[in-house]
């Protein structure tokens, strides 16, 4: 067995423990060699801690170097900064994952999705740096450096070539943006002359997402900005059956943050009636990550033999199966 490794677990708001509870179960059914840290983040948080993300949180991941996350609140134009967004900053998780594909016995209008959205995730409009003007003005600054951007459109080149894709497609509005966009493409063109084995194009946000919708087989890799990537990350997740099924991942130098990328669904919080999936397959891209290859392979494919015999579903997928049903599936599926 490998070496136990420390996990740093947050459950985060609204249905976050839930889905954080079934993941850690079907981990230790698993034997995964894991010792988990609970700690806090989320809106949830605010009363207790006068936070929604807690200093010894931060330390944690610091420390441990990897951490498993359940969904967090964030309020609509009020409220203290995104616990997600401070916690990116932080920690210089500066690649946000997202691989979107297809679950077979998942029906959705199109078969065989396979892409994989690679989001900057430190600067760009959705950073939050904004400020009153005057009233009724608020200026909001988009940055974009060269730094940012070539380490960003390096991660997605060295993440194609390690999983053996053929093409990277640049997301911009370059047309629009000159300079902020066309910093972002002007890096992007020179990262790809260092990766002749891989295809390289671009193409404008707006286009993106109606080829998508038309033909998503077109795409393998796709880099972007902050703003986006959070867009078409969604969008893209939309094509498999909705942000319960897609797993997301939080790169930076020294640390990681692997986490379901839905929201808090507080309608169904502590009803046992979430659907765990985005999570479980997001531990999965956690085991990974951390070399425990065998494990990751064995609870994904019990998650995909759940959803291949069709027999056990969560409400969001039409099914009136709970969670803990799911859970024990799952389990009961482990080779």
């Amino acid at each position: 067995m490998s070496e136990m490794r420390k996990v740093t677990l947050i459950n985060g708001d609204g249905i976050g423990p839930e889905v954080v509870n079934a993941t850690r179960q079907v981990l230790e059914a698993a034997k995964c060699p894991l010792e988990f840290e609970y700690q806090d983040a989320g809106a949830e948080q605010m009363n207790r801690h006068g936070t929604n993300l807690p200093p010894s949180t931060v330390e944690s991941v610091l420390r441990n170097g990897v951490a498993l996350k359940g969904p967090t609140a964030t309020g609509i134009g009020v409220g203290p900064q995104s616990a997600n967004v401070a916690l990116r900053k932080q920690l210089e998780l500066y690649a946000s994952v997202r691989p979107v594909k297809s679950i077979p016995g998942v029906k959705t209008r199109y078969d065989n999705i396979d892409l994989v959205v690679v989001r900057e995730n430190t600067e760009d409009l959705y950073a939050g740096i904004e400020h009153i003007v005057v009233p009724g003005v608020v200026e909001s600054l988009k940055i974009i450096t060269e730094k940012a951007s070539t380490r960003i459109c390096r991660y997605a080149f060295e993440h194609a070539r390690a999983q053996k894709r053929k093409k990277v497609s640049a997301v911009h509005k370059a047309n629009i943006m000159k300079l902020s966009d066309g910093l972002f493409l002007d890096c992007f063109r020179k990262v790809a002359r260092e990766y002749s084995d891989i295809q390289s194009e671009d193409v404008i946000v707006d286009n993106l997402c109606m080829q998508l919708v038309k033909n998503p087989e077109k795409y393998d890799v796709l880099v972007m900005e902050n703003l986006y990537g959070d867009i078409v990350s969604d969008l893209c997740a939309g094509l498999v059956g909705g942000l319960g099924l897609v797993p997301g991942a939080n790169i930076g130098t020294s640390s990681a943050v692997f986490e379901a990328v839905h929201g808090t669904a507080p309608d169904i919080a502590g009803k046992g009636l979430a659907n765990p999936t985005a999570l479980l397959l997001s531990a999965v891209m956690m085991l990974q990550w951390l070399k425990e290859d065998v494990a990751a392979a064995r609870i994904e494919k019990a998650v995909l033999k759940v959803y291949a015999e069709g027999k056990v579903r969560t409400g969001d997928l039409g099914g009136s199966a709970r969670m803990k049903d799911f859970t024990q599936a799952v389990i009961a599926h482990l080779a």
